[in-house]
Order: structure tokens, then sequence, then C-alpha cells
């Protein structure tokens, strides 16, 4: 990551922490690192190492959330990110390999839109920019903003949450690339083994983002524990189900409360 990058990263974290004085502002801070690669429908493989830093504040119901990511991509010359979770457009080129900033993401929480106790169900309602920093004229994105909506609805049990999601994404128009708007969405289930540990697995879909390519499909297994009151730690590994989808993947997420 070069200078201006971490510069970035930095600023951004400490404006966080700058505007959570109160008592019932609630912060974490995570990073990880996340690994995939597959064909996505082209002839050679395309390995793709996503680094995140995040930054989440928490006041009463409402929740902000920053992330900013550091992209290394080994893949045939021209191809394109042309999203902050993947996607790529293969090249053809030789192999080569490309990193530094990624795309920005930002996104807007409302929690407990609809909430009940005795039913046990909790609604929230996200907003979502995705902002073009990553360099694309070495194909880590596509230099345009993407908006999306989503919907998240969860219904507890004891020791087990069902979850489910659904969101509409409104992809930029970047020169050269035709980028069609998509539905998204996921089913999930997480189960608590105990106060500090917890394993669940999600089904993710995307439409594609290209008239006639074929839907994301992923199912992603994870073990989350809790090492103290403000320490975490996440590992996860991912299959994909469809040829726009990636091979495999595998990653792990660290995460603090402040």
């Amino acid at each position: 990551m070069n200078f201006r990058s971490i510069l970035m990263v930095v600023g951004t974290l400490v404006l966080l922490i700058d505007g959570a004085a109160a008592d019932d502002v609630k912060i974490t801070l995570s990073t990880g690192v996340d690994y995939t690669t597959g064909k996505y429908g082209g002839t050679e493989d395309i390995e793709d190492i996503y680094v995140p830093v995040t930054g989440n504040l928490t006041y009463g119901r409402l929740g902000i959330r920053l992330t900013v990511p550091y992209l290394s991509v080994r893949a045939p010359s021209g191809t394109v990110i042309t999203d902050s979770s993947g996607n790529p457009l293969p090249g053809s080129g030789s192999r080569t390999t490309e990193s530094g900033l990624g795309d920005i993401v930002g996104s807007l929480t409302l929690y407990d839109v609809i909430y009940s106790r005795d039913l046990g169900i909790a609604m929230d309602i996200t907003g979502k920019v995705k902002l073009g920093t990553a360099d694309e004229t070495r194909g880590l994105g596509t230099g345009e903003h993407d908006y999306s909506a989503q919907v998240d609805l969860y219904k507890f049990f004891d020791q087990l949450t069902l979850l489910s999601s659904a969101g509409y994404k409104v992809r930029g128009d970047p020169t050269g690339l035709d980028l069609e708007n998509v539905f998204l969405g996921s089913i999930g289930a997480i189960y608590k083994i105990s106060p500090r540990n917890r394993f669940g697995l999600v089904y993710d879909y995307q439409e594609s983002s290209f008239s006639g390519g074929k839907s994301i499909q992923e199912l992603t297994g994870f073990v989350s524990q809790r090492l103290n009151d403000t320490w975490r730690v996440q590992f996860y590994a991912l299959t994909g189900l469809s040829d726009s989808s990636p091979d495999w993947g595998i990653g792990v997420l660290l995460k603090v409360a402040i």
C-alpha cells in the first residue's frame, strides 16, 4: 500500500473515533485477509487478495461503516474488477499482478426498523455507496460509483438465528463497459455453540452485471470466536456455484471493540 493510501486509512479511522466521544456510541475496528481464485468464465485463473480496514460506529439504532481496502490481483492483462466484492471481467493478455487502493465503501444502517421480541424477528435497512477510488487504468476498479439499498430480516431462536436479505444495486457507467443494475440477496443461519463461539452457513446470490452473463452464486461457511470482551476472530471458506463465481476462497477477520 502506498503512502497516500495509508494516509486515507488512518484519516478515515481518526474521523470515526474523534466523532465518538459520547458514552452511548460504540466503535469497532476490523481487518483481515481474503483470498479468492477462479476463472470467472475465462480461460485462466484470477487470484484476488483483499485486505480491508473497516471502522464501524453505532449510535443507538444507527450504524455507520466505512471500509478502505488494499487489493492485489494476479490475472491476465485486461482484467477489470467491476465490484468491490469481485465479479471480474476476465482479460486475455499475459498474466500480471496489479495492486493498490481498492474501492472505498461506505454504508448507513437503520437497525430494528421492525422488531418483535414475542415473535423473535427483526429487520434492518442499509444504504451503501461504493466509491470509484480503485485505479481503473490498472483494472482494479471501474472508476465509477455504485449505489445499493438492502433489507435484512432475522428470525431468532434459542441458539439459532436465521437470516435473509434482498437488495438492489445501481451501477455506474464506466467508459467501454456496459454494466447493468442488479438484484442481490442471501439466506443463511448462525448457530451459537457457546457464549463465545458460533458457526454459520450463508448462500449469496447476485445477478450478473453483464447482459447474458451468469449470476454470481457463493456458499460460505464460517466459525467465529470471541477471544475476550474486546477481541473477536472469524475464519471462513467459500465455494462458487456458477461460472461467474470464484472456484474457492478463504479468509480471516479480526475485530476489536474500542
